[in-house]
């Protein structure tokens, strides 16, 4: 008897494990909906010619990614974690300037920009870091804060693996430096967004909790 009631038991638990899995996955699937409508609605606010479409990343999960045109039809791409537009546009700061900005920023370069083309295999994704990423980091971040300080390197960490490590020396209480992890900058760039602003953002936070910014 106790065994043919643990039995039911255990069925009873996988089928509410399987019911609440498949009820997350359409929350999931609303969310992803919604959150992509609104970008299309925000975009169209700016640009008349406006495209989208969600795509799966296995790391990052749900990417959305638009397409807009300029007046002479050039095309510029770029890309959103499902995180950032859900708390940019929870946070009422106009969600629609914030994603128009992406697209102006891109507009600067003439005749359109497409999504770079990924990395084929370990060795071109460590060329793409090597030699673009990490000196694109590196330079913005010193140009950010020139006169200061900075330190800028790799480091390894056990969760994450390798990271883009950057902090300040001068600040010796407390927390001084921001890391992100490198494959997080790989997408940001491979969004045609800028990987460095993550890094900045980070250092710029730092400072404030130290009260060395406004």
């Amino acid at each position: 008897m106790n065994k043919e009631t643990t039995n039911e038991e255990i069925a009873e638990n996988q089928e509410q494990e399987q019911d609440q899995a498949a009820k997350a996955q359409e929350q999931l699937g609303e969310l992803v909906r919604a959150v992509f409508h609104n970008g299309l609605v925000a975009l169209k606010t700016h640009f008349e010619d406006v495209e989208g479409q969600v795509v799966n990343q296995e790391v990052y999960g749900p990417v959305f990614m638009y397409q807009v045109k300029d007046d002479s039809d050039n095309a510029y791409v770029t890309g959103f974690l499902l995180r950032e537009l859900v708390a940019r546009f929870q946070s009422g700061k106009d969600p629609a300037s914030w994603l128009a900005s992406f697209f102006y920023e891109l507009m600067k370069t003439p005749g359109g920009k497409m999504l770079p083309r990924p990395p084929a295999n370990e060795d071109e994704a460590k060329a793409m870091i090597d030699n673009v990423l990490v000196p694109q980091c590196i330079a913005a971040v010193k140009e950010e804060f020139e006169g200061l300080d900075v330190h800028v390197g790799l480091q390894w960490h056990n969760e994450y693996g390798p990271v883009f490590e950057s902090g300040f020396p001068e600040i010796k209480d407390g927390n001084n430096v921001c890391a992100v992890p490198l494959h997080l900058l790989l997408t940001q760039m491979l969004l045609n967004r800028d990987p460095s602003e993550i890094i900045i953002q980070g250092l710029y936070n730092i400072r404030k909790e130290h009260g060395l910014e406004s």
